[in-house]
């Protein structure tokens, strides 16, 4: 039986270390050892003798007093390096740092002190030291209203809570968690050893303003009214989407789609989007036919998803007729080509549910939707 590769994460309690420890979770070839900030010093000198990769999470990033930054970030770092010397060991470390550490504020001062306290354990040691100089980084699990603004900023705006933009034009350096959190498994898998300190690579992450960020959660709150999709084909804008919505309301995670209801049942928009069309749902009564209409570029497709109908299709030119029937027990399609009449009949005894697409978002001004009787 192989043996267990042992990883000890510092700070597992934090928002990166939580997403990271989840991560592991779904792993059987390791063994995990978490530690948190009330942990005792014992329980960290244990951890530390039997762990094969340390990582590095552990830190101050908003103290009561910035005597903390110290204390937290540089002193915690040398104990613990001075621990690993006591045990004779020199697990390979992988460390959280900031790209704040270029600067002289009192972090960055206390991150790049921890940094130097890493650099001079593998120049002791000779064990393989890795620091990540993280930008601002976002994702599900952030604590709001705390030190990221785009936790703060999703988790009001879900709320309809206000939110204080101090300049619009101010430029964010973010990082998504999930990237971070591959980064960091790449180096705890990696084969390869490399004795010494070093900087791991940048990794890849979003350029956005203060103003455009709060515009685009506010788009998606209001997206719920509009039932428009944001643009998932950008990947920040997809990531964002991911984090707003991890920061609703437990209560708030349902919502009523807007009926518009007459005699022959009900019928709401669920999602648009100018790339993927647009989506309504129908709840048609017995012995109602919707539709008798078509398109010259428009297309469709119908799906019936409860009850029993008849989908009736009508060549404008040649007048050739199609009838499919259609139930919610078959879980079929129906495509509604350009230059066909068009309609579905409940032909069931109960109410009748349609998923019906459209290929494009219905503009008023161009509605490419024609009346004609399919059967005249």
């Amino acid at each position: 039986m192989a043996t267990l590769k042992t990883i000890l994460v510092t700070g597992s309690g934090g928002f990166l270390g939580k997403n990271l420890i989840q991560a592991l979770s779904t792993r059987d070839d390791i063994r995990v050892i978490e530690h948190e900030v009330d942990d005792s010093r014992d329980d960290l000198d244990k951890a530390l003798r039997v762990a094969d990769v340390v990582v590095h999470l552990a830190g101050v990033n908003r103290p009561e007093s910035t005597d903390e930054y110290m204390t937290g970030n540089a002193e915690f770092t040398k104990s613990m390096c001075d621990m690993l010397r006591a045990a004779n060991r020199s697990p390979k470390i992988i460390m959280s740092s900031s790209i704040q550490a270029e600067l002289d504020n009192p972090y960055g001062v206390s991150k790049r002190l921890a940094e130097e306290e890493l650099n001079n354990f593998a120049e002791d040691t000779g064990a393989e030291v890795v620091v990540f100089r993280f930008k601002n980084i976002f994702g599900k699990w952030s604590r709001p209203n705390y030190n990221s603004v785009v936790a703060t900023f999703c988790h009001n705006i879900a709320r309809d809570l206000p939110i204080t933009v101090t300049d619009p034009n101010k430029r964010l350096e973010l990082v998504y968690v999930d990237d971070v959190v591959s980064a960091l498994l790449d180096e705890i898998d990696s084969k390869q050893t490399i004795p010494g300190f070093r900087f791991a690579e940048e990794i890849e992450g979003f350029a956005v303003t203060l103003g455009d960020l709060a515009d685009t959660i506010r788009a998606f709150r209001e997206s719920r009214k509009t039932c428009m999709l944001p643009e998932f084909s950008d990947r920040f804008t997809a990531c964002l989407y991911a984090t707003y919505l991890s920061y609703l309301d437990d209560n708030d995670l349902g919502y009523d789609l807007e009926q518009k209801t007459d005699a022959r049942g009900a019928l709401a928009e669920f999602i648009k989007s100018p790339h993927i069309g647009q989506i309504f749902v129908s709840r048609t009564k017995p012995g109602i036919t919707r539709g008798n209409h078509y398109h010259h570029t428009k297309v469709e497709k119908f799906f019936v998803v409860e009850g029993t109908g008849i989908v009736r299709l009508r060549h404008l030119r040649t007048g050739e007729m199609v009838e499919i029937k259609v139930s919610g027990e078959d879980f079929r399609v129906v495509d509604i080509p350009p230059g066909y009449t068009h309609s579905i009949e409940n032909v069931g005894p109960t109410d009748m549910v349609v998923i019906f697409w459209a290929s494009e978002v219905f503009d008023s001004n161009r509605p490419d939707t024609y009346y004609c009787e399919v059967n005249k």
